[in-house]
């Protein structure tokens, strides 16, 4: 294979791929990364003012006010294409632990030659130093990922516990079901899991999970489909107040006009028949689209700048020279700029509870060019996404879950790439594929879960690889089924809150089994809502 170096804002064009034709071929190639547009109902087209009781009585069941639930935010990093996570980014380790290591050939498929082993152990030291444990979960220390982590929340780092699950997916296809949103929006007491105080889900791109992989298909709600949020225009236009008379009114003046629309509508109901058994029905799911329109033009009247993650509402945190990103790379117009944007728009609503869960697909991620630096760079932008959404979460004062996952993985033949010393990706490989998750707590670093039947180091690796370098199929009911890693992390998304007594009862179709012990990574660090 002939080698060569793509930097980051150029797609990928590989020789023994087809021309891409669907729009998951374009990103997973980067040639897509960021233009979107969001299209909501009428419940979402108005939105924040000072508290005020609406002076309509809404239909009994129609849900006014804040909707959130107050559950801990959910993010999915869906790096599209097949990335590279074991190994040569978080470690993973033989059936004792992230720490029982694989064999030299092991690590050398996975991108790891003999001097950059992690269980050499440095003389001087007496220590791994080429093991890093600052985010609790191990990585490689010389892992891009792990830098670009470290490099947006190094500063809040140990507050932060992973876990890493070795498991099988297929390459190159949007057909894995990775995504868990569904799953995280129903996690909870009587189905309530994440839930905003303006919508349930968002997704980056306009898919029925929302990113670039499927959705288990029994878990999928069409109530809750995620509306897409790929850039601050987007977020910002959830609370667009449409220009009501041509945008003369004051707030106080756009709820009562539309409190008036309402009282109208009600009475024209009142003289006409839908001629449906469900006549009543019809009629009150009308008059609540009107309830709520004005509820949300109530709170949320002042303007779109509470959701712009770029706005002077958010003294510069996101966005500034002391913010999480500076004004040049997050405007700046290519593929860094894009991503950035999208991962700030998502994370903001997600956040800041406008949103209960949210997928940040990133592209380009099918990087097995016959070199390493191309590789290298795009896993430093993704760590650099999910280090800044772990930072504003610790700015913001809030617990954070982030998944990340991709469609398969990569693989080296051993030979080495001379800018870096580092094996070359030379096509994919679903056998070394894994995903992970990484938890802040506010108030301290989560702690492994006590099981009887286990050692606590094993709940930070949920399964094993053997010494080539390859899953172990039968280490953990995920390890060969995606649609068990779903199960697995909506399982240890239920136990952050404390309530993994509730799981066999809300999802009772499942791949856990029936010791659902053994699956779960952390202790609770909420009480069953923030």
């Amino acid at each position: 294979m002939k080698s060569r170096y793509v930097p980051p804002e150029q797609p990928l064009r590989h020789q023994q791929h087809p021309r891409p034709r669907t729009r998951r071929e374009f990103i997973a190639q980067g040639f897509l990364a960021g233009v979107g547009v969001v299209v909501g109902g009428p419940a979402l087209s108005l939105l924040s003012m000072p508290a005020r009781a609406l002076s309509i009585a809404p239909p009994a069941g129609c849900l006014t006010g804040p909707q959130g639930n107050n559950k801990i935010p959910f993010l999915c990093i869906d790096l599209a294409g097949g990335a590279n996570i074991a190994g040569s980014n978080v470690l993973i380790g033989q059936r004792g632990g992230q720490l029982d290591f694989l064999t030299t050939a092991g690590y050398s498929k996975q991108g790891l030659p003999g001097d950059l082993l992690p269980s050499m152990v440095n003389p001087a030291s007496g220590t791994n130093d080429l093991v890093d444990s600052s985010l609790g979960l191990a990585f490689h220390a010389d892992s891009a990922m792990l830098r670009g982590i470290l490099e947006r929340a190094g500063s809040v780092a140990g507050n932060i516990n992973g876990a890493v699950i070795p498991a099988r997916s297929q390459n190159d296809t949007a057909n894995n079901p990775h995504n868990p949103m569904y799953g995280i929006s129903r996690a909870g007491a009587g189905g309530a899991g994440a839930r905003g105080e303006l919508l349930a889900l968002v997704g980056s791109r306009n898919s029925e999970s929302g990113g670039n992989s499927m959705a288990p298909a029994a878990m999928i709600d069409a109530a809750l489909r995620p509306t897409k949020v790929e850039r601050p225009a987007d977020a910002t236009g959830l609370i667009d107040l449409g220009g009501l008379l041509g945008g003369s009114l004051g707030e106080a003046d756009n709820v009562r006009l539309m409190e008036t629309i309402y009282r109208l509508s009600q009475l024209q109901m009142q003289r006409v028949s839908t001629g449906l058994a469900a006549d009543t029905l019809v009629k009150n799911q009308l008059l609540c689209s009107y309830a709520q329109s004005a509820d949300l033009a109530e709170r949320f009247g002042a303007g779109p700048g509470v959701l712009d993650p770029a706005s002077a509402a958010n003294n510069g945190r996101i966005v500034g020279p002391a913010g999480i990103f500076s004004a040049a790379e997050f405007n700046a117009n290519d593929t860094n700029g894009r991503e950035f944007q999208k991962t700030a728009s998502i994370m903001k609503l997600v956040i800041d509870g406008y949103v209960g869960a949210g997928t940040i697909t990133l592209g380009g991620y099918d990087y097995h060019t016959g070199e390493r630096r191309t590789g290298e760079d795009r896993d430093l932008r993704a760590g650099r996404c999910i280090g800044a959404c772990l930072q504003y979460a610790a700015l913001m004062g809030k617990p954070l879950m982030i998944y990340v996952c991709s469609d398969g993985s990569v693989f080296s033949n051993g030979m080495l790439d001379p800018s870096n010393g580092k094996g070359v990706w030379t096509g994919d490989n679903q056998q070394t594929a894994a995903s992970f998750f990484l938890v802040y707590n506010p108030a301290g670093r989560a702690n492994l879960y006590q099981s009887a039947n286990t050692d606590s180091l094993m709940h930070q690796q949920l399964g094993w690889m053997r010494g080539s370098g390859d899953v172990e199929t039968i280490s953990s009911p995920a390890a060969n089924n995606v649609n068990g890693l779903v199960d697995m992390v909506v399982l240890n998304y239920m136990a952050l809150h404390g309530e993994q007594g509730l799981y066999q009862g809300q999802f009772p179709v499942n791949s856990m089994g029936a010791d659902i012990d053994r699956w779960i990574a952390f202790e609770g660090i909420v009480n069953g809502t923030l």
